[in-house]
């Protein structure tokens, strides 16, 4: 099993006969992803790798059964294109566009949790079930198996390319993935750590679950909050990147537009003992997560 997308996934591109998302929508099919169709408007009629191109969402959605939608759309676009797939009743959309306005991110984030539609992202590399063959977004290109290979631990991380280097420890530490998520570096986002691990919780295929952070944002503190409660039971393992950033001014941007420290809030230093306190093995170094994990699950 796994969580979010798996081989029942019947998913639509909006925007794929854009370059992106026509190369992804290419690499998708070939790992075995159902894609059903397409979307791009004045391209009706139209076919990518296959695929049937529609003028709307509705048209699509009237012709086949979809469940996910994925929006390879410009950031200006990005609000009316969620705003047509919560219209059309879909419940799982996935964001990989970056740089969108973030009050255009205000108003889809706030719609979809007033209609009970899941979004993971906006800025996200992607999502990845090994065991079921589906993926959403970039995520593993062409070559997927060199980071992401079937089992049993859940990733989640902040960072799109630790996504895969995470998954990548993973796979040397002797196990594989159940579901990846990259959530997105905006500072606005849909699906956050903690939400997924009540997911993952509830996953019986997977056993343990490794986390790549990044400062800013309190949603290790959330993710440990939710481990303390007894809400996620299972082996958690946890590593905080940027240490470094608690000697520089308050307020710098590190990277993603999510990481930022002000005050006290978002210090790696604090999140790693908010997790280690909640009972998370807390990784000093990226290297200990192998036998970190292996501590965990044997």
């Amino acid at each position: 099993m796994a969580i979010l997308i798996d081989r029942n996934s019947k998913i639509v591109i909006q925007g794929i006969t854009g370059r992106e998302a026509s190369m992804v929508t290419k690499h998708t099919l070939a790992y075995g992803t159902p894609i059903v169709a397409g979307v791009t408007p004045g391209k009706g009629g139209e076919e990518v790798h296959g695929v049937p191109v529609y003028d709307t969402l509705k048209a699509a959605c009237q012709a086949h059964e979809i469940n996910t939608a994925v929006t390879y759309v410009p950031p200006a676009f990005v609000l009316d294109a969620v705003r047509e797939a919560i219209a059309c009743g879909i419940k799982f959309i996935f964001i990989p566009t970056e740089n969108i306005p973030q009050h255009d991110a205000v108003k889809f984030l706030q719609l979809a949790k007033r209609e009970g539609v899941r979004i993971v992202g906006p800025n996200s590399v992607g999502i990845i079930s090994p065991g079921e063959r589906a993926k959403l977004g970039a995520i593993g290109g062409d070559k997927v198996e060199r980071c992401f290979v079937p089992g049993h631990v859940g990733v989640i991380s902040r960072s799109g390319g630790m996504t895969a280097e995470t998954s990548w420890m993973v796979k040397r530490a002797g196990y594989g993935v159940s579901t990846a998520i990259s959530i997105g570096g905006d500072a606005l986002i849909g699906s956050n750590p903690r939400q997924l691990l009540e997911l993952f919780a509830k996953d019986p295929d997977t056993h343990a679950v490794v986390t790549f952070s990044e400062p800013g944002t309190t949603y290790e503190e959330e993710m440990a909050d939710f481990v303390a409660s007894g809400g996620f039971t299972k082996p958690l393992i946890s590593f905080v990147a940027g240490k470094f950033t608690e000697t520089m001014p308050e307020g710098t941007v590190f990277g993603h537009a999510g990481a930022m420290i002000s005050g006290g809030a978002g210090k790696p230093s604090q999140k790693m003992a908010r997790l280690r306190e909640a009972g998370a093995l807390v990784a000093e170094r990226f290297d200990d997560i192998i036998p970190l994990l292996q501590k965990a699950l044997g």
